[in-house]
């Protein structure tokens, strides 16, 4: 028990220093106005060099993880039913495809699938 706390401290110290004289020997380098701005070719930028980002596609990946996940849920049931007892199967995925049928009413009465917006 020793030695491994022994070791722990050890590796710790080490890890400290290292991160220590990293910090210290590096490069400072202080940015000035020309380093920090975008280069276009040579020629100061006509736009801002951000594009608005649309919430909706945010809300459209959201929703698509939030199916892969419910897919990759539902693909493992279907494997299992030989295995288990059919009545508690039969309740277990019953009450998964409640709830995902629920959460998708709720996405339907909110608004987020509508895609014409």
């Amino acid at each position: 028990m020793f030695s491994i706390t022994l070791m722990a401290s050890i590796i710790m110290a080490l890890s400290i220093v290292v991160m220590m004289l990293a910090t210290i020997l590096s490069k400072k380098s202080y940015a000035d106005r020309e380093k920090s701005s975008p280069f276009e070719c040579g020629f100061d930028p006509m736009s801002s060099s951000r594009m608005p980002f649309s919430l909706k596609f945010f809300l459209i990946t959201i929703i698509f993880l939030i199916f892969d996940v419910e897919i990759a849920l539902i693909l493992p049931m279907i494997l299992i039913m030989n295995y288990s007892n059919l009545f508690m199967w039969t309740i277990t995925s019953v009450i998964f495809i409640l709830i995902l049928l629920l959460g998708l009413y709720h996405e339907w009465n909110q608004g987020m699938l509508n895609w014409s917006n």
